[in-house]
């Protein structure tokens, strides 16, 4: 499979179990996953595991139909721009918020190696706060 669709796999598949089962079998085991600063969930991650305990977990409880709508990739060499729109409702506060979002994911040998997330934290942040 080539990096494009090895990509495309982690957001379109049937539904959010299929994309997490195909981002964990894409993940080298020693992937590093960096959340933006300003994101509710900014840091660096390593493994899947730690992924799925600190951003996916988080995202599927905290937020009421969250969800990044992919606008198109862009893919060359060993690296792979998906960008778009997330979009969702905040649990704590009932408010929604749309943001754009870029992830770059690099590969290598057939694995991602790491995946950088870009956000405006601003509108994600606003969604958070009960102002």
């Amino acid at each position: 499979m080539d990096n494009l669709s090895l990509i495309k796999s982690t957001y379109e598949g049937a539904d959010s179990q299929e994309n997490a089962r195909n981002t964990a079998a894409a993940l080298a085991e020693d992937a590093r996953w960096t959340e933006a600063a300003g994101f509710p969930y900014a840091g660096t991650y390593v493994g899947f595991d730690a992924v799925l305990e600190n951003v996916f977990k988080r995202l599927a409880t905290e937020w009421d139909g969250f969800q990044f709508q992919v606008e198109d990739y862009v893919a060359q060499g060993d690296k792979v721009f998906a960008y778009g729109t997330y979009s969702g409702v905040y649990k704590a506060t009932g408010l929604s918020m749309k943001a754009r979002v870029a992830h770059l994911w690099t590969l290598a040998d057939g694995k991602v190696t790491h995946f950088e997330q870009f956000v405006d934290s601003h509108t994600v942040q606003q969604a958070l706060q009960n102002t």
